[in-house]
């Protein structure tokens, strides 16, 4: 293209030649000369109508159809299984088996005697030692009681309470002694409370501390149960 022709609305034509610049003016003139046309083009309007006369031109546009997908191609068929027959094995003929006899021959075992020796004669057994019984010890019998009679050697002396004072107790309580053959007091019951636990612990207390004299029966000293009473009383 050689030459570059514009032409406005109001009748005015101007023809430029682009050759002409460059021969004129170098280069650098047709820069310039080229953005002094567009600044026209511009301010008149000119580049605005040819923009959109551009856009409303049809724009024919065409769709293409994407391609069908191939069908799936069919199942194999499965194979078919053919059962498989089973074959009998022949039968084999039968044999007869002659039977065998057996014979047991009867074995006479050697039958060997054995004397039995002779048991040895058993001895007579020794006689057993004769026992003699020892004497039964003589049971202790129970000792007898005495009521009336008893001596002492150191009587009873009894304390009186002095709680028993205080609270005006009195009373008489009667005790049941075992004497040995010593004359020493063991055993002490009471056999008639007095009425108060403090006399009649007192009186306890009162035979244990007395000596009684040896019971003799056929010259022999023997342990007895004596009774022993005891009255505790204030004097008025």
């Amino acid at each position: 293209m050689s030459a570059l022709t514009f032409s406005s609305s109001r009748g005015l034509d101007a023809g430029v030649s682009l050759e002409g610049l460059r021969a004129k003016f170098g280069p650098m003139g047709v820069v310039i000369a080229i953005h002094a046309i567009l600044f026209y083009l511009i301010y008149s309007g000119m580049l605005t109508r040819m923009v959109d006369t551009t856009l409303q031109q049809a724009v024919m546009v065409t769709f293409v159809a994407p391609p069908r997908p191939k069908p799936p191609p069919p199942a194999a068929a499965a194979p078919k299984v053919v059962p498989v027959a089973k074959i009998r094995p022949p039968a084999l003929p039968r044999v007869a088996v002659p039977l065998v006899q057996v014979v047991q021959l009867a074995v006479q075992p050697n039958v060997i005697s054995v004397m039995p020796a002779a048991a040895p004669a058993e001895k007579a057994p020794a006689p057993a030692p004769a026992i003699v019984s020892a004497p039964a010890a003589p049971v202790p019998g129970t000792p007898k009681t005495i009521t009336s009679g008893v001596e002492y050697i150191q009587a009873p002396q009894p304390v009186y309470p002095p709680m028993s004072k205080r609270m005006g107790e009195q009373g008489k309580v009667i005790l049941r002694v075992l004497v040995s053959e010593s004359g020493k007091p063991g055993e002490v019951q009471i056999q008639t409370s007095s009425g108060s636990a403090r006399l009649d612990e007192a009186g306890r207390q009162a035979a244990m501390r007395a000596v009684f004299k040896p019971h003799l029966e056929d010259g022999r000293a023997v342990a007895v149960y004596v009774i022993v009473p005891l009255n505790f009383q204030l004097a008025s």
